[in-house]
């Protein structure tokens, strides 16, 4: 089929909205007709060049939609089915999924190729024959994904979509990251910094799991009152300036769990991390940098007297088809707000403008909303 999305050809360009050729599923693939897609600042890093991605690239991994097309073999979902995509896939028999760990699925390799699990070809085409990556093998910016059934996760209908679309991303992995790889126990201090569409689902997530201090950095007032709002029991508008708060909050033990969900990590911010962080506590970096950087500065002496750890994460160190399923009942109850964390809707063609708004710290997270003019 001949359908239109949001195209990088080059680093340093800005989108455009492309007319393309999506596939038809294969053997163990689905077509799905989305109804929303979140805009990260993951897929900035690919007009940025900080991932390292083939181009022309179609952006967008984190959506959800209708099943509307089903291929030979598949067996979890069926036409009609409400899913929402996973940017890690999860095939369910390599030796992570085996042990438990899907969300760093072997076929996660693929993530930048765009390149099909079912065939190592490309699904999708642009109107000039070019083989079209699909960004973490879906791209979201589009109506309409053909992508293997391990990039997706059944959800029950009674569950809005467009909210939905933020589990694919923004929500399981700001949550997981505080809950699952950081280990949030009742009582701890959790210190989030950045307040974007991950960070502030740490903050729900910390707060949710009982976390006596949550403790929100950003230098937008904005996002630091969406934080208070959303779990944060304390604000900063930067780590220097939470430092001597945060001793005197915890009468010198300082966090538990620091966890980095910046846009853009630099290694700089490791050591101000670090100092935020208490004896035998945790440092999660869970936001992207540039994918040559190997430069982190940290007190060697204070990593290793004071039993502190690095820590990374990729969807919160969580399985995707354990945690969504997980999210929703948390929503459900009432515990994880889903409606409050869109600050701003978008139709495709206003995509640079939203991602203007993003990094002038006007969204805690915009959404692409497709409309009839879409499909």
């Amino acid at each position: 089929m001949k359908t239109k999305g949001a195209v990088l050809r080059n680093p340093g360009e800005k989108w455009q909205i492309e007319e393309f050729e999506l596939g038809d599923p294969v053997a163990g693939e689905v077509q799905v007709k989305l109804v929303s897609s979140g805009l990260c600042h993951s897929d900035h890093h690919l007009r940025t060049g900080d991932s390292p991605a083939p181009m022309p690239v179609l952006g967008g991994h984190e959506g959800a939609g209708v099943v509307t097309k089903v291929g030979p073999g598949v067996t979890r979902l069926k036409e009609g089915d409400h899913v929402v995509t996973a940017f890690i896939p999860a095939c369910g028999t390599c030796e992570p999924c085996s042990r438990g760990q899907q969300n760093i699925c072997d076929e996660g390799a693929r993530l930048l190729t765009g390149l099909s699990i079912s065939d190592d070809t490309n699904r999708a085409h642009t109107h000039d024959g070019l083989p079209l990556v699909q960004m973490c093998m879906l791209g979201t910016f589009a109506p309409y994904i053909t992508v293997n059934q391990a990039s997706l996760v059944k959800i029950e209908d009674d569950i809005p979509l467009q909210a939905a679309a933020l589990l694919g991303c923004g929500v399981a992995t700001g949550w997981g990251s505080a809950v699952e790889i950081g280990g949030t126990h009742a009582g701890d201090t959790v210190v989030v910094v950045g307040i974007g569409g991950v960070g502030i689902n740490s903050v729900q997530g910390a707060a949710a799991a009982g976390a006596r201090n949550v403790i929100a950095v950003d230098p937008v007032p904005f996002k630091l009152q969406m934080a208070e709002k959303l779990g944060a029991t304390h604000t900063f508008a930067s780590m220097e300036d939470a430092l001597e708060a945060i001793g005197d909050i915890t009468w010198g033990r300082m966090a538990n769990t620091t966890i980095l969900t910046v846009g853009e990590i630099d290694g700089s911010m490791i050591a101000p991390a670090l100092a935020l962080t208490g004896k035998g506590g945790q440092v999660v970096v869970v936001g992207m940098g540039n994918f040559q950087s190997m430069d982190a500065q940290m007190n060697l002496f204070e990593l290793t007297l004071l039993q502190k750890r690095v820590q990374g994460a990729i969807f919160g160190g969580a399985s995707p088809r354990t945690q969504v399923p997980a999210l929703l009942n948390e929503y459900r109850a009432g515990k994880l707000n889903l409606e409050d964390l869109v600050t701003n809707t978008y139709r495709l063609d206003q995509i640079n403008e939203a991602y203007d708004d993003m990094l002038a710290g006007n969204n805690i997270r915009g959404m692409i909303v497709y409309g009839e003019d879409d499909y």
